[in-house]
């Protein structure tokens, strides 16, 4: 006879308060947590890329770019959520006092072997039904590859950017990147793929 598991789910509250003081940062769904691991090189690469070419269009404009330092809630309709995308663009933004964003209009997430599965799958549903998000965006590391899901009349829909020539527009928040600077001192290896496509 085994003893059924019992489960203690940490409050939103408890959550928030803990993030503060905590070494590690933890994603949170439903009450539970997920401690996040650290990233490669070339993906902190990428992600710096994206932060200072968004953040050097965005200059006086009133949309903001934030670091994966800023957590952002997702209200769903039976749990809340909150995760800490790569890079995100937020044009409403909450009160300063307060440690997460509710209304981010672009979220950029850069693939790696470790975080490909809930990029492409639970963390897209969950961003996609954020009302104010106007593009999700996902960056490969082994290639210069950037998909995008733009919210249409039609609901979100697939654009597929290719080579270090390709720009990514983002219309909505009125800029465009290019991925020659997402891909600013990068190198693609074969090493590269292998390790992150095992």
């Amino acid at each position: 006879m085994s003893a059924a598991i019992q489960w203690t789910l940490v409050s939103v509250e408890d959550y928030l308060a803990g993030e503060l003081v905590s070494p590690i940062k933890h994603e949170y769904l439903a009450g539970t947590l997920h401690a996040m691991a650290g990233a490669r090189i070339a993906h902190n690469n990428i992600s710096s890329n994206i932060v200072v070419a968004t953040g050097s269009r965005l200059r006086g404009k009133r949309c903001r770019v934030y670091t994966s330092d800023m957590k952002v809630r997702i209200q769903l309709s039976d749990h809340i959520r909150f995760y800490y995308p790569d890079v995100s663009i937020v044009c409403e933004s909450n009160p300063p006092t307060i440690a997460y964003q509710d209304k981010p209009a672009a979220i950029f997430e850069v693939l790696s072997q470790d975080t490909r599965r809930a990029d492409i799958g639970e963390k897209k549903d969950a961003y996609l039904t954020i009302p104010s998000l106007h593009a999700y965006v996902l960056v490969e590391q082994h290639a210069p590859l950037v998909v995008v899901f733009r919210r249409t009349s039609k609901g979100f829909e697939r654009e597929v950017h290719e080579g270090l020539d390709a720009v990514v527009p983002l219309r909505e928040v009125g800029i465009e990147l290019p991925l020659a600077e997402i891909y600013e001192a990068v190198t693609f290896t074969p090493e590269t793929c292998a390790n992150e496509e095992g």
